[in-house]
């Protein structure tokens, strides 16, 4: 059962912003090379091909900067952020493995933006864009037309338990009551993936954050002729739930047929390019060296706050207590009771502003800067990049580095390289994504400390590649305890399919996906530089170089003996 947080005083508040926001969480600040206290801004020394906190920290600092805006995927920010790796390669002396002859893959994403003059009417009675109903963002695909379809209740959205079937959703547009939360993701394998679209009852009125959410382009690849259409996402008033159903929410039965619908939903659509960053390191081994090792991480994050600027200071206080006060160490899904439990424990949370002013004055924040999320994978590759270039004798394979964009899109720049890759795809002999790995402490999860380190997918295609990941990690001077719970088949959170890695896992590439989780800062204003765990991180970066240096002198490629999954088929852990 999840904590229940009852509030926050005035003195936890400041104690905790004092421990949380400002101090190191390492015990071993001397040897790191990194200040007990992290400052705002920092700009570190050169970096060397030694792999230390000290580099991790120079480099974090200038790719988590606000001149980088965020690092959304098409847009200007995430360009800066490319240009800043490719200097660091040329300035290593990697080969350029991208398009003719650059380090850069361009992958053509574009800009689809929700038009105001879309039309939605039930029964001859039009609905107003912007005022009873936005649509939600979408990827990749074409909305299924709502002509003609007819409204369906179905339940409460993540009630898996009291919920309509996959047939009765079918072509239909399903409306979904909440219990608080304002955030829907439809699964592949949902019942409801079948439907025309899926309206959720956002409240009485649309709240600025929907508001601006509805507003704000979506960046994605361009539907390729003949893919399938997907259902559209609606946000709605309560108001425009019951005309479309026909009759008031309270007490309606799930399964309630409504009333028919026609509408003409329209986007905007511009070019809006984007790029991977793809670097090798030739093996020194002729009879191996035409073959890879890929190591990756995604470059791009989520941009700039759509409902604009909020207070840094207390938002981090209040993440990290809405944090434990949701985080569920069972792992299984939450009964609708329970899920009710947790959200009067999150409503119970007061974070007394007055305590943090009397530490500094208010800092409003608008960027998300994303150093964690992928900040920190973003680094330590380059980290292990540079350690191999510059080591005097190279792996007996070929490494090749792979910054991926648009994962928080739906993984589509991991999509585009395998489906494009510049190297041949069947030379990549294992794959290893490192996503999120500069937290992880007892202040960021439950189970969180200086060893631990989430493995996720080293089993799933080849016994032996997790095997190997283990005796790595038992050779290394301060070995990690990994937590292999997220790897369960069925977890709620599928973060084996979440990201890059399992675009190389679909075509049969064993992979090996390292992150120290998510935390209250997760996709956030406040997930930034100052709140990382430095020698942590180095000793992830050493122990990702000794894997791969490991896997790339095997004298045979890791034995794939597990099932391959269908490439182009839904992903399901």
């Amino acid at each position: 059962m999840p904590r229940s947080i009852v509030g926050v005083s005035a003195l936890a508040a400041a104690a905790l912003f004092a421990a949380c926001a400002s101090s190191h969480p390492s015990t071993d600040v001397a040897a790191s090379g990194v200040p007990a206290t992290l400052p705002l801004k920092y700009s570190g020394p050169a970096t060397t091909p030694a792999i230390t906190a000290g580099d991790l920290m120079t480099r974090l600092y200038a790719f988590a900067d606000d001149s980088m805006m965020g690092r959304e995927a098409g847009t200007e920010g995430h360009m800066r952020g490319t240009a800043y790796i490719e200097r660091e390669l040329r300035r290593m002396g990697l080969e350029p493995a991208g398009d003719n002859g650059t380090f850069f893959q361009n992958v053509p994403f574009i800009s689809r933006r929700f038009s105001p003059t879309a039309t939605l009417s039930v029964d001859g009675a039009t609905l107003t864009a912007l005022q009873d109903y936005v649509t939600g963002s979408f990827r990749g695909a074409y909305p299924r037309p709502l002509d003609g379809v007819q409204a369906v209740y179905g339940g409460v959205a993540g009630d898996t338990v009291n919920t309509i079937s996959a047939a009765q959703a079918a072509g239909k547009l399903v409306v979904l009551t909440t219990n608080g939360a304002q955030q829907f993701r439809l699964a592949p394998g949902s019942p409801l993936a079948g439907a025309a679209a899926v309206a959720i009852v956002a409240g009485p009125t649309l709240s600025a954050p929907i508001m601006a959410q509805g507003r704000a382009a979506s960046m994605t690849l361009r539907p390729t002729p003949g893919a399938p259409a997907v259902a559209t996402t609606l946000f709605v008033t309560r108001s425009a739930a019951e005309r479309l159903l026909g009759a008031a929410l309270d007490g309606m039965a799930v399964g309630t047929t409504g009333k028919t619908v026609t509408a003409t939903p329209q986007f905007v659509e511009a070019d809006a390019p984007t790029r991977n960053v793809v670097a090798v390191l030739r093996g020194s081994d002729p009879a191996l060296r035409g073959e890879f090792v890929a190591i990756g991480a995604h470059s791009d994050h989520i941009g700039l706050r759509a409902a604009g600027p909020v207070d840094h200071d207390s938002l981090h206080v209040y993440g990290t207590r809405r944090w434990f006060a949701t985080e569920n160490p069972t792992g299984r899904r939450l009964t609708p009771e329970e899920q009710r439990m947790v959200q009067a424990s999150v409503s119970a949370i007061r974070v007394n502003v007055d305590s943090l002013r009397a530490l500094r004055p208010a800092r409003r924040d608008s960027i998300n800067n994303g150093a964690d999320d992928d900040g920190s994978g973003t680094v330590t590759v380059l980290e292990v990049a540079q350690a191999f270039a510059g080591a005097s004798v190279k792996p007996k394979r070929s490494l090749i580095f792979v910054w991926h964009t648009g994962e928080e899109k739906g993984l589509l720049g991991s999509r585009w390289f395998t489906d494009h890759p510049t190297v041949p795809r069947d030379s990549i002999v294992a794959q290893i994504n490192i996503d999120m790995v500069g937290r992880g402490a007892a202040a960021d999860l439950a189970a969180g400390g200086p060893r631990y380190l989430q493995l996720v997918g080293s089993r799933r295609l080849s016994t032996e590649l997790g095997d190997l990941t283990e005796t790595v990690n038992r050779g290394e001077p301060m070995p990690f305890i990994f937590d292999y719970a997220f790897d369960a088949n069925g977890h709620p959170e599928n973060i084996y399919c979440r990201s890059d890695h399992y675009n190389y896992a679909r075509y049969g590439i064993p992979v090996v996906f390292l992150t120290t989780g998510l935390h209250g800062d997760y996709h956030q204003v406040t997930d930034e530089p100052q709140y990382i765990d430095y020698p942590h991180m180095a000793r992830i970066a050493t122990f990702v170089r000794d894997l791969a240096q490991r896997v790339a002198d095997l004298d045979h490629r890791p034995v794939v003996d597990k099932p391959k999954p269908d490439p182009m088929g839904s992903c399901r852990q």
